[in-house]
């Protein structure tokens, strides 16, 4: 029974843990619509969706580092449709994937 329970609690505990508080993101005006975009909501897609295999740096680990990538939004939504080498396609799509593909973009 004390088992159970401490089961139970423990995943309370990561459940709670993971919902957090505020992340510190910000409203920052889009560079080219002139709309504003989450500054955090392209690194939460990219944790979401991407970090499992590009690190949570992107430093790379199963997937190649994306750090200073050096590609426009365009060719990062192009990757990310299509799903080159071992790489699923279509993982993030709409708007979030160009949320992701500014945001990584600018990294």
């Amino acid at each position: 029974m004390k088992k159970w329970l401490m089961a139970v609690m423990f995943g309370a505990v990561l459940v709670l843990g993971a919902c957090g508080g505020d992340d510190g993101a910000s409203e920052e005006p889009a560079e080219e619509s002139g709309e504003t975009v989450d500054a955090g909501a392209g690194e939460d897609i990219y944790k979401e969706s991407c970090a499992s295999c590009h690190g949570g740096d992107l430093e790379g680990g199963a997937g190649p580092t994306l750090e200073d990538n050096g590609l426009s939004a365009d060719e990062i939504e192009d990757i990310v449709e299509e799903g080159p080498g071992g790489m699923p396609a279509g993982l993030v799509s709409g708007d979030d994937l160009t949320v992701l593909a500014d945001w990584l973009s600018e990294q």
